[in-house]
């Protein structure tokens, strides 16, 4: 089989790393290519700030922020996520800038949703030198995390789950994890809706991402929480991935308006909440007029022609603490986690699942009088899946 580009990129990362500098043309003898793929390669690889080129060779880059970490060298973790756009994106600022506090490197791997791959990806970070991981799988469906999910609990390496669940008893539940209370946020968007004068919302939510499925799963236990029946089957409205199924969700969504038997719903995400707010435009439902509506995730939503108002999951501050505790799991930290730092800890430090709170920005699309950035705050905490 044809040795792929990511491939023949960790072999050469894995090649840097050992000798601290090699010559383009012995790299290309290694590696078995011609001067000019490795040249390719290389300036790829600088691009990302995973080497360092200078004329004729390749260096393994040198910390270039923070403390210098213990014994001189630089800490390197890698960070495996689904995407490096949208929700992602905010979670990968936060790792990357608690990584630059330690003075230490992060390595990003993108596994584009393809939870088949997640695998790969993560031996390829471990073989551009990363000690411990940050990983976010690509799981989809609810059967993704126990197909796909099990090498996780066998890596060599200290891991850190971002923004996923374990199954209870399963072989992930022992890991560290980092991740937002999305049934908290549920809750927040529910009561808010309710406290305007709103029946019990509807909800608008997909199957096809972790989150979606936390929201649905907090959909009813919220309801419940407020004394609330639920009004109408969760509706499923994916824009890009179906857009019939998009328009049986609007037409769905419409009646349920038109018909006077809802008048609020909380849409996930926000892409989808947008576009179904033009939809509903066009079919003569105004957003707030005839339709009180939140949005979740909150990365656009202030974007609408209509602000919307919009649950926001901390992600920042997810990747910021797991970068810590990952830290400290590996002996680097300077402080407790949670305070700034990653601790003095160690590996055999108890295990933990730190659960953030989301927040919720209210803007105009709920109806509340005069709010365009309220927030309402209840604890610490490209694609558009999350």
């Amino acid at each position: 089989m044809r040795e792929s580009a990511v491939q023949r990129h960790d072999r050469l990362l894995a090649l840097v790393r050992e000798s601290g500098t090699a010559r383009i043309a012995d790299l290309a003898t290694r590696l078995g290519v011609s001067p000019v793929t490795v040249r390719r390669d290389v300036e790829a690889l600088t691009r990302k700030g995973l080497v360092d080129r200078a004329h004729g060779s390749v260096s393994w880059p040198r910390p270039r922020t923070g403390k210098p970490a213990a014994g001189g060298t630089a800490p390197v973790i890698g960070l495996l996520a689904p995407s490096a756009t949208y929700y992602f994106s905010e979670v990968i600022h936060g790792a990357h800038e608690a990584a630059a506090r330690a003075g230490a490197r992060l390595v990003l791997r993108i596994s584009d949703y393809r939870p088949a791959e997640d695998r790969a990806r993560a031996e390829g970070l471990l073989a551009a030198g990363a000690e411990g991981l940050l990983v976010a799988p690509g799981w989809r469906g609810r059967a993704d995390p126990a197909e796909h999910g099990g090498w996780l609990a066998e890596l060599p390496v200290p891991v850190v789950l971002l923004e996923r669940e374990a199954d209870p008893g399963g072989p992930l539940a022992g890991l560290d994890r980092v991740s937002s209370d999305h049934g908290h946020g549920v809750l927040l968007a529910l009561r808010h809706l309710v406290e305007q004068g709103h029946p019990a919302p509807l909800l608008v939510a997909r199957t096809d991402s972790p989150t979606a499925l936390a929201v649905r799963a907090g959909y009813d236990r919220a309801l419940c929480a407020l004394g609330l029946e639920r009004p109408h089957p969760v509706i499923d409205a994916p824009v890009n991935r179906d857009p019939e199924g998009f328009e049986i969700g609007v037409q769905a969504l419409w009646t349920a308006v038109t018909s006077g038997r809802a008048s609020a719903a909380l849409v996930h995400n926000d892409v989808d909440a947008i576009q179904l707010v033009q939809r509903l435009a066009e079919l003569g439902v105004r957003v707030p007029g005839e339709l009180a509506l939140i949005a979740y995730d909150d990365e656009v939503a202030a974007l609408a022609d209509t602000p919307l108002t919009a649950v926001a999951p901390p992600k920042r501050e997810v990747g910021r603490l797991a970068a810590e505790l990952l830290l400290e799991r590996l002996g680097r930290g300077s402080g407790p986690v949670g305070a700034g730092g990653a601790g003095g800890g160690t590996g055999s430090a108890p295990r933990r699942h730190l659960t953030l709170l989301p927040r919720l920005q209210v803007r105009a699309s709920c109806g509340a009088a005069g709010a365009v950035e309220a927030t309402e705050a209840t604890g610490a905490t490209g694609r558009e899946h999350s």
